[in-house]
């Protein structure tokens, strides 16, 4: 909204700072970590009220966790308000990629929300059906596939881009959208499956989120992509923005849900996080870096697959309790040390990801 004001500008004042990406982000992220500090406490003082009982917590789950009955959940609400906020104000609106990533931001949001509302009503762990919130999710995920499709240069419409090897290009042609579904469901999916320890989940999206800034950012740019020998994909750049917003909404949540958390993330952020991060992917034709850069939360995802699956086969566990940080409090780590140390991997997956830019 604030890049109007350029038009006031005559090329050498203060109006023409909003013309670069890299002031807006910073606005963006200020504005929203101003928003998640200024209306943390009073959402958190009305979702107590609201809820009474607050998230219930599985009967099933490491014992330590019945010390949190009663925190409240749906605090997800911050950071997607934050989010919105910030990019609303400092992005350029013309930019189908911002909307197309807004778009599956709130529809997550929205199912989560709706998952997180029937949990509270009925006090226990069900919420919205399975079925019903995949088939939900598909659908929006289907929607910015074909979508981002459309907004793709010629060269790159309905490929798969590779990293590492820039000529390596697969055609999927009407195949992509089908694949851009998986990488969003399974991006959302994933991080609600991390979101189970206090800050667990949201240290990792803010780092991976980060990585695909500088990403999106680097193949928006056609100087930067010819120095660094990647794809080029116009308008990708202003992405920057969005994610500048979700680190300062996700930070200002942090301080609320740091250990012992004041309010859970829920569904309704962890849903709308992940689909960002798989939004953004599809949008830079990172779908494949992404499952790099979110490392974690794969393993996170795959840990259940393989629980569920291998237990069906032989009634046995391969983990004492899945997703996987679950198995390490069942082990006896502290919940402190699990959340710190997925931190660090997060951050070294991050970098590792980072660096299929530079290496061809």
């Amino acid at each position: 909204m604030l890049y109007w004001l350029t038009e006031l500008s005559d090329g050498g004042d203060v109006f023409n700072l909003f013309r670069y990406i890299t002031f807006r982000s910073g606005g963006a992220f200020l504005t929203a970590l101003v928003f998640g500090f200024l209306f943390g406490r009073p959402l958190i003082n009305v979702l107590r009220r609201k809820q009474g009982k607050g998230q219930p917590i599985r009967a099933d789950g490491p014992e330590g966790h019945f010390a949190k009955a009663g925190t409240p959940t749906m605090g997800g609400l911050l950071i997607v308000g934050a989010l919105l906020t910030s990019t609303l104000l400092w992005a350029r609106l013309d930019n189908p990629f911002v909307w197309i990533v807004l778009f599956v931001t709130v529809g997550y949001g929205l199912i989560g929300f709706a998952d997180d509302y029937a949990k509270v009503a009925k006090q226990n762990t069900k919420g919205v059906s399975g079925k019903l919130r995949l088939a939900l999710g598909f659908l929006i995920a289907g929607i910015a596939g074909f979508w981002a499709a459309q907004y793709h240069p010629e060269p790159l419409s309905n490929y798969l881009a590779f990293p590492v090897f820039k000529e390596a290009l697969l055609y999927l042609g009407f195949l992509f959208v089908p694949f851009a579904m998986i990488v969003i469901v399974g991006s959302a999916n994933a991080v609600n499956l991390t979101d189970g320890l206090d800050g667990l989940a949201i240290m990792p999206v803010m780092i991976a989120a980060g990585a695909f800034g500088i990403i999106a950012y680097a193949v928006g740019r056609v100087d930067f992509t010819t120095y660094l020998d990647v794809h080029y994909v116009p308008g990708t750049g202003e992405l920057l923005v969005f994610v500048a917003g979700l680190i300062g909404g996700g930070l200002g949540f942090l301080w609320y849900n740091a250990p012992p958390a004041a309010v859970f993330m829920g569904d309704t952020g962890s849903l709308a996080l992940g689909g960002a991060l798989g939004a953004i992917a599809v949008a830079t034709k990172h779908e494949i870096v992404l499952a790099i850069v979110g490392g974690l939360f794969v393993v996170e995802a795959l840990s259940v697959i393989i629980q569920v699956a291998y237990f069906k086969r032989t009634g046995k566990r391969v983990f004492l309790m899945a997703p996987i940080h679950h198995h390490y409090e069942k082990k006896g780590w502290s919940e402190p040390q699990i959340v710190i140390r997925f931190w660090i991997i997060a951050l070294i997956l991050a970098m590792i990801g980072l660096a299929t830019l530079k290496v061809r």
